[in-house]
Parts: structure tokens; sequence; C-alpha cells
């Protein structure tokens, strides 16, 4: 598939670095489409839901029950982890229902120094399948198979028996030009970030049945920004918030549900409005530059970027709200053997349109797990459409039980 036709759909999901989009649509980026203004990242493969579970929830995990999955949504819920030691990979064939060769797989694994502190390890491959890559003049430049990958150290620690915190490192790398000699300019992006997460759990009595009330806070992908040319084309990451809720009912000793809720807000700048002349052109300074209409500044620093994200929309407050995404689901268990999953995802129209329905279930024989997860978009025809997630788990138990936390 060419290079412009996957541009078109990763456009069309709100999900294409901002660095590879400018060539070929400098009005779309300048924010000048005035239906919409979403914001835009460059290796937003790090944000995708790798796993079988929460995706079949809406992606929402911040708080939910822990598991092998934890650091992808909550890496202070890995610490409350009941297995030992326990490892899991999961396969997703991303956009597949309109390519056959792009690939989302994450690996992870984790082990408990002690009923206190836990530990983890997970890996992140995107494949983004072959390209024909082409110059700014249309001509080829050859076939080339992109690739991007993430990997992840995790510390996680109890602070009491009911909070958890958590912090991650991690290596981001983005190779999407390949072995191409025809774009000198042109190099693997590199970033490093951290997570920082919060996770509190509180065991209840509602309506005469035994409960679990849970909330967690994320901070995830707060790091420097990457480049595929100079440092003078520089992109933010997904720096992300998440935070959410959970509510468990154990029915009777073997069903269970829990209802969960998530909102998200990446922590990076919304594109101004710039000026533009009678013409449609955009109108630039004595440096160049384009003059902003209305908003702030992209090209800020990190800090500078993050923290004015909660005020730079060019509408104001009323675009600030649109930037907040909403997932919500449910899960039921019986006998933690087997899960059936539902939830939605929601994201404003202005700011990508993403708005799915998804569902999915679970098995759990002894040591050994598997989840699958399927989502369905409301709109037709839309990229994401039959996007499938398969997980399998493998947990084990091999400690005696330590002295509980002070």
């Amino acid at each position: 598939m060419s290079l412009r036709i996957k541009q078109a759909i990763w456009t069309f999901v709100g999900l294409l670095p901002i660095g590879v989009m400018a060539q070929n649509n400098s009005a779309y980026i300048s924010g000048q489409d005035s239906s919409r203004n979403p914001i835009t990242v460059a290796v937003p493969f790090v944000s995708f839901a790798p796993d079988s579970r929460a995706s079949a929830m809406g992606d929402a995990g911040v708080a939910s029950s822990p598991d092998e999955y934890s650091v992808q949504w909550n890496n202070g819920k890995l610490a409350f982890i009941e297995d030992d030691l326990g490892f899991s990979f999961s396969y997703s064939p991303w956009l597949g229902n309109i390519v056959d060769d792009m690939s989302l797989n994450y690996l992870t694994f984790h082990t408990k120094i002690d009923r206190i502190q836990t530990i983890g390890v997970s890996l992140r491959y995107f494949d983004l399948g072959e390209i024909q890559l082409t110059d700014s003049n249309g001509e080829p430049l050859g076939l080339e198979n992109p690739r991007e990958a993430a990997f992840d150290g995790t510390y996680s620690r109890k602070l009491s028996e009911n909070i958890g915190v958590g912090v991650t490192a991690r290596y981001i790398w983005s190779n999407l030009s390949g072995n191409i000699t025809g774009a000198p300019d042109a190099k693997a992006g590199t970033s490093v970030a951290i997570d920082l997460g919060f996770y509190y759990t509180k065991e209840l009595i509602f309506n005469g049945m035994n409960s679990e009330l849970s909330f967690g806070a994320h901070l995830s992908n707060f790091g420097r920004k990457i480049t595929y040319s100079n440092d003078s084309n520089e992109d933010f990451i997904p720096t992300n918030l998440r935070l959410g809720t959970a509510f468990k009912i154990d029915m009777d000793p073997y069903n269970s549900v829990a209802f969960l809720l998530d909102f998200n807000k990446l922590l990076v700048p919304t594109p101004p409005i710039y000026e533009v002349d009678s013409d449609g052109n955009l109108v630039t300074d004595n440096n160049g530059d384009p003059v902003i209409a209305k908003g702030e500044d992209p090209n800020r620093p990190l800090l500078s970027g993050a923290f004015g994200s909660f005020t730079d929309a060019p509408n104001g407050f009323s675009e600030e709200m649109q930037e907040i995404m909403i997932s919500t689901g449910l899960e039921y268990r019986y006998r933690e053997v087997f899960a059936i999953r539902t939830g939605y995802f929601y994201e404003h129209q202005n700011k990508g349109n993403r708005k799915y329905f998804t569902a999915g279930i679970g098995f759990k024989y002894q040591v050994f797990g598997i989840d699958f997860s399927y989502l369905v978009p409301q709109e037709n025809n839309h990229p994401l459409g039959n996007t499938l997630r398969l997980s399998f788990v493998f947990s084990f138990d091999t400690k005696d039980e330590e002295p509980t936390v002070n």
C-alpha cells in the first residue's frame, strides 16, 4: 500500500504524526479546518490499547483490578497483583479492515520482590507494513517496512494495604523511513519518557454484598519530543493524563460484576488558528513563521506544553472540554475462570471523532488465560472497524506469604 493512502487512513482516525503530514496539508496542520481541530502527536502507537481485557471495556483500565497489563493502564496497580510471577503476549492486526500487513504486538513480564514491591518489563512492537515511499515530487524512493518499538521497566510499591504507586521508564524508537537513501535528512526518531501511577482500593459492604471501590490516576509518556530530521522539527509524543474509578460487586461467592469509568486528556498543545489572507494563504511574520490569530504557539518546551494544554485551546473552555475522552466498561466474572466484557469509547467529533462499542470474553484455566476483544465503531466503514485483539497470559504463584504492610 502506498504511503499516501496510509497517511489518509491515519489522518482520518486522528493518529498521524504532525511532521509526516505537514508536507501534504498545511491547512489541516495549521488548524484552518473549521469543522475540527484534533490534537496530533508522534509515535501514537505507545498509547494504543494493547490488551484484550481493557480494550473490551472501552479502553477503561486505570482503576480496574490488577493484571499483567497494569503497566499500560496504571503502574500503581502492579504491586497489588496476586500472582508472584507472570508473563503475557498480545497481538492485534491493526486497521485490519483496510490493510492486511499492520500489527501491534505487546509482551510483558512481572515478578514480585516481596508482598510490597513488584517489578515488571514490557516490549511494544508496531509493524506498519510494507510502504512505497515517495519524495516531495511523487517519485518513488523504494519499498520499506517502517517499524516502531518501546521498551519499559517498571517499579511498583504498596504504600499501605489500600494505596499503591508506580513509576515506569520508557525508551521509544521509531523508524518511519527505513534505509531509504533518497531522503538524506530522514532518520529514526528516539525518545525517553516516564509514567507515574497512583492506585487506591477499598473493600466495602454494599446492600449486604462484598464490594470493592477503586480509584486511579496515571500520567503516561511524559518525555522529550521526538524528531525524524533535525532539532528544529520536533513533535510531542502522546503525554496523557488518565483518571478513573471502578466499582466491583460480589453477588455471591462465584459471580461478580465491575463497572468502570475513565477520563483521558492529552497533555500536548492544541493547534492554534492561524491568520490567512483573502486568497486563503497563511500570513507570516518577518521570520517567516505563520501568524497566530487564536490560541497559543504550539512550539513550546515539554513542561510548558503539558501544563499549558489545559488553557491553550483556540475556542476557550468549551474546546478544552471537547478534548476529554471518556471510556466506560462493564465486566462480569464467574469464579475467576470466565469473563464477559463490554464498553464504549467516546471522543468528540472535533477532536478525532472516535466513537465505538467494544466487547470481549476471557477464559482462565490454572496458570493459563486467554482473552479476546472486538471493536465496533459507530460510523460505517471506519478504519478501526473490526479491530481484534488476542491476549495470552501465564501466571504462577511461587512464594510464601510475607508480613503485611504496616
